[in-house]
């Protein structure tokens, strides 16, 4: 969620702008489905985890895990969590919401994830993939990363109507044809208690089992 550049259309030009991470950290849960402190969103996002994740308790590894929103519901669910981010103070905020909880949190590249030789249950990763320079490489590296019958959880998007910035679910099906055995694409666009609000452009998320 807050890999290297901006999301939710946070662009004015259709050109990626740098983001400042550590120093949006303090007000990067103001957004509605960063935070998710309204009840009503919370849950919305709630209950599509507990779709999209296994059984608990698995192993998750959350990439780009911003101050650790989605990290806590799947801790809340059962899960060990281990969460990547570039942002030190992402990072930081991400260890105070889930402290004592079963989580790790490391600053690294979401592309790379600094885990070693760990493998997860499930990959979870929310507006991250389209903003990487090489979603098909991070892709095969994400796969890498999973256990047998191991999954991808893919909350992705095409944001803005004027100048559109984003990764369309055709391409991004296309990218992980040679990667998975079964992929299943799920619309949000229409889910506004995802949002907090109502939006009008390409919101969805892949589950993607190997």
């Amino acid at each position: 969620m807050s890999e290297q550049t901006m999301t939710d259309g946070d662009t004015a030009s259709g050109v990626t702008a740098p983001v400042d991470w550590d120093a949006q950290a303090a007000v990067f849960d103001d957004e509605p489905d960063h935070g998710l402190r309204d009840p009503q969103v919370r849950a919305a996002w709630a209950k599509r985890l507990r779709a999209w994740l296994p059984e608990g308790p698995a192993e998750i590894l959350d990439l780009g895990c911003g101050t650790g929103s989605l990290a806590l519901l799947a801790a809340e669910q059962g899960h060990r969590v281990t969460g990547v981010d570039l942002s030190r103070n992402m990072v930081d905020r991400a260890r105070a919401k889930l402290a004592g909880r079963a989580a790790v949190f490391l600053v690294g590249d979401a592309a790379s994830p600094p885990v070693g030789e760990r493998r997860f249950d499930a990959v979870l990763v929310r507006h991250v993939l389209w903003a990487l320079p090489d979603p098909a490489r991070a892709l095969r590296r994400w796969r890498e990363l999973l256990r047998p019958s191991g999954r991808l959880v893919l909350v992705e998007g095409v944001w803005g109507t004027v100048t559109p910035v984003g990764i369309p679910s055709e391409r991004l099906l296309t990218l992980l044809a040679p990667l998975t055995d079964h992929t299943r694409v799920e619309r949000l666009s229409a889910d506004a208690p995802l949002w907090g609000k109502e939006v009008r452009d390409e919101r969805y998320a892949v589950v993607a089992t190997v």
